[in-house]
C-alpha cells in the first residue's frame, strides 16, 4: 500500500523523533557495554564498564522519562493500518515503554541495594531505590537481566515491524520516525 506523504505532515516531530533515536543509541550502548563488563558479584566495586553501565542506565532514565513526558503532551498523528496491525503496534509500543522503565529502575534498585551511587553525567545522584543491602534489591538484578533479554526481543520485534512496512507494505511508517 503506497501512501502520499506529500500532503500529510510528519507524524513526529523533531523532538520527538531526537528522543526517538537517544534513547536507540543508548540502549544500544547498553547492551554491548552489558555484554563486555565483568560480571558482577557481591564485592564487585563499580567501576570502569560497571560504571559506564550505571551512567549510561541513567542517561536512559532521564530520556526516556523526557520520552514519555513528550508523547503525552505531542501526540502522533496515527498511522493509517488496518485494525490487526494497528493493535500490534499499539501493544509493542506499550511494552517497549513499560520494560524502558522497568529494566533501568530493576537495575538501579539492584545498585542501589550494592550501596553503588547512580549518577546522571556522573554529577547528579539518583537517590537510592532500596537499602544497601537489600534482598529484594538484590533480587532485582536478576530481574534486570531478564527483562533485558525480553526488551532486546521487542527492540529487534519493533525493528523489524519498521523494516516490514518499508519493504513490505511499502508505506510511509517507517519515514514518520526518520529524519
Amino acid at each position: 500500500m503506497n501512501v502520499d506523504t506529500s500532503i500529510r505532515r510528519p507524524a513526529y516531530d523533531g523532538i520527538a523523533r531526537l528522543l526517538h533515536w537517544l534513547v536507540a543509541l543508548l540502549v544500544a550502548a547498553q547492551f554491548v557495554i552489558g555484554w563486555t563488563m565483568p560480571e558482577v558479584h557481591r564485592n564487585t566495586l563499580p567501576d570502569g564498564l560497571i560504571a559506564w553501565h550505571l551512567g549510561v542506565g541513567a542517561a536512559i532514565v532521564a530520556a526516556v522519562l523526557c520520552r514519555i513526558v513528550w508523547r503525552a503532551t505531542h501526540a502522533p498523528q496515527p498511522a493509517a493500518l488496518p485494525p490487526s496491525l494497528a493493535f500490534v503496534s499499539r501493544a509493542t509500543h506499550a511494552l517497549l515503554y513499560a520494560l524502558l522503565v522497568a529494566v533501568p529502575l530493576a537495575g538501579w534498585a539492584n545498585a542501589s541495594s550494592r550501596g553503588w551511587a547512580v549518577k546522571l553525567f556522573g554529577a547528579v545522584r539518583y537517590p537510592d531505590l532500596t537499602q544497601s543491602g537489600s534482598p529484594t534489591g538484590h533480587a532485582l538484578g536478576d530481574v534486570h537481566g531478564w527483562l533485558a533479554w525480553v526488551l532486546l526481543a521487542l527492540v529487534v520485534l519493533h525493528v523489524g515491524g519498521a523494516l516490514f512496512h518499508h519493504l513490505v507494505r511499502k508505506d510511509d511508517v517507517l519515514q514518520r520516525m526518520l529524519p
